[in-house]
């Protein structure tokens, strides 16, 4: 028998035995904190951020003041692309005494993304300060550390360009999507707001000019993440064989001053040049973030980029359909809200019963079920996200597998096993309502917020 210690995974991640034996061991040992987050570390150092979120919650369940825990659950949120959740966390941690170098370097990570360039540097600067190792090579030139000081000078945290220091924004790519509405399992209200706005100017573009009324306009959704936002603004192209332009915050923000500003032009105008397209921005709060609350000149002559695009001032937008996607409206500049901007605001809620029976259905098409009782398991998960619902599906294909090994014979999905995966899981929406309540209670000017009010019964 080989005795010789299994290798580690690919680019020296834990190999799946290491995950296996921790993983048992935490079986065997519930109630161990410090072994849940060894095994929420490995398990991000797998590639693993579902499966890590879930084990530092559970250790923080046991141990809700740990700071490690905690620094742990940011950095899953991180990688799964929940900044507004890390951030929460994040900011927490950091205003404590002691907090650790991680703390500042993950702080200066959320706020570099958030365009927060200067607030960044600062961060960076602690994290390093207090412990050197902690160093990040990558961020430290996103953050214009390593430019020779000779040939570039820093302003407000981003660096004034030079002859040559940077290179043209490449183009992104215009895709084509298949989805359809028909893909979207449920929000039959949100789907009609979008047709009457963007998809019947396209289809029956006589009518709309009967009444004097364009081709464009903007559309901003909004509401807990996991919810549909983005596959909605797929299938949205989808519907009307548009092209399809997904923007996020990277593909814009740039340390350099003045091509953030470069960058935001040329994806409208390649949205532009592919008319009808849908240009799409996810995240858009951290790239329209209040210019009230912005310390930085340059964060706000990018947002007056941005709404003098959204208003064609140098071209039409005309065939420019401009959905976008937030998590935070609350921080969104309010001059994106005038006529002819982001004009409809739209809530998008955790599905409805109905809307969840038929996601599952969508979930489960093409993989081998049983008869399925999709009703009673859209009774059994109030309040869970589109993405919760995948989570329940493949929680119960994971376990089906693992019988499928030991018995040698792979058997249906039923009822029962998506069941007990729902049982293990809890909807992610709570946090975003949570924070949602505070808005829409004592910020609602005009009445923006109603809809979560009312979707809370608190109307």
């Amino acid at each position: 028998m080989d005795s010789r210690p299994n290798p580690p995974g690919p680019h020296g991640s834990p190999s799946p035995d290491d995950l296996d034996t921790l993983r048992e061991a935490v079986r065997l040992s519930p109630d161990n904190a410090p072994l849940r987050q060894q095994l929420g570390e490995k398990l991000l150092e797998s590639g693993l951020p579902d499966e890590a979120e879930k084990e530092f919650r559970r250790a923080l369940a046991l141990a809700p003041d740990r700071v490690p825990l905690k620094i742990g659950l940011a950095r899953a949120f991180l990688q799964l692309g929940k900044r507004s959740h890390a951030l929460v966390l994040i900011e927490d941690i950091v205003q404590q005494p002691g907090a650790p170098a991680l703390a500042f370097l993950l702080h200066a990570r959320l706020l570099f993304h958030m365009g927060e360039t200067a607030a960044a540097v600062a961060e960076y600067r602690r994290a390093i300060d207090l412990d050197p190792a902690a160093a990040d090579p990558e961020l430290a030139s996103q953050l214009g550390f390593n430019a020779d000081p000779e040939t570039s000078e820093r302003i407000e945290g981003r660096l004034r360009a030079r002859a040559g220091d940077a290179e043209l924004p490449q183009p992104v790519e215009v895709e084509r999507p298949r989805l359809t509405f028909a893909d979207v399992g449920g929000m039959d209200d949100l789907k009609e707001e979008i047709r009457l706005k963007i998809i019947y100017p396209i289809t029956r573009p006589e009518i709309y000019q009967a009444y004097g009324k364009s081709i464009g306009g903007g559309i901003l959704t909004y509401g807990p993440p996991g919810c549909g936002k983005t596959f909605l603004a797929r299938a949205t192209a989808g519907e009307i064989r548009a092209g399809f332009i997904s923007v996020g915050i990277h593909d814009v923000l740039d340390m350099w001053i003045g091509n953030s500003e470069r960058n935001l032009h040329e994806l409208f105008e390649q949205a532009r040049a592919h008319r009808p397209c849908v240009l799409f921005f996810d995240e858009a709060d951290a790239l329209g973030a209040s210019r009230g609350d912005m310390r930085q000149h340059a964060g706000r002559q990018l947002i007056n980029q941005f709404l003098a695009e959204l208003d064609g001032v140098q071209s039409s937008n005309e065939g420019v359909l401009i959905l976008a996607a937030t998590n935070a409206p609350w921080h969104l500049d309010a001059a994106f809200r005038r006529p002819g901007r982001f004009d409809r605001i739209l809530f998008v809620p955790p599905p409805d019963a109905a809307a969840r029976a038929a996601i599952l259905r969508l979930l489960c098409r093409g993989k081998p079920v049983a008869d399925i009782d999709f009703e009673h398991l859209a009774r059994r998960t109030d309040h869970f996200s589109g993405a919760d619902l995948k989570a329940v599906v493949d929680v119960a294909i994971e376990k089906k597998l693992r019988e499928a090994m030991q018995s040698g014979a792979p058997a249906p999905l039923s009822t029962r096993d998506l069941a007990q995966a729902a049982a293990t899981l809890k909807p992610t929406t709570r946090e975003w309502f949570a924070t949602a309540r505070n808005y829409a209670l004592y910020a609602n000017q005009g009445g923006l917020y109603d809809d979560i009010l009312k979707f809370m019964g608190l109307a």
